[in-house]
């Protein structure tokens, strides 16, 4: 068999998709196709900088969680660790975990809490917000 039979017959392969066709009525407007007609100047927008987010009355809880606590302490001492700034006075402490400790108790951790509430919306506490129980002096032995 030749390879001409297999070009006369239709087995539905193309080898390139077929262009769109363009109505007959439809003209093409090639001037506007290069968005020429825009002049350069700045559209008119509302300055986002300028305004201050609006303070709604805050539905959850002014206290941290044991979670929130946890997390924020762990992540914390991972970034000293990695030689983060401390934010606080050593007093001969060497152990992140407990730099990062006297750092909450001072209320110097620079990170925001985002709670999520069930409507999709969310609130954000900064840790100096918050109240934070004392639970960790038993733990290291504090005041």
């Amino acid at each position: 068999m030749a390879d001409d039979d297999y070009n006369d017959a239709d087995i539905g392969y193309e080898d390139e998709p077929a262009e769109p066709e363009i109505d007959e009525g439809a003209e093409v407007d090639l001037e506007n196709e290069n968005n020429e007609d825009v002049t350069g100047e700045p559209m008119e927008t509302e300055d986002r900088e300028d305004q201050e987010p609006v303070e709604r009355p805050r539905k959850t809880s002014k206290f941290m969680t044991k979670y929130e606590r946890a997390r924020i302490l762990g992540t914390r001492a991972l970034q000293i660790s990695m030689n983060a700034p401390v934010m606080v006075e050593l007093e001969g402490e060497t152990d992140p975990l407990e730099i990062a400790m006297k750092e909450l108790r001072q209320r110097k951790i620079p990170f925001t809490i985002r709670r999520y509430l069930p409507d999709g919306s969310y609130e954000d506490w900064g840790v100096d917000e918050l109240i934070v129980e004392d639970s960790w002096k038993r733990q290291v032995g504090g005041d």
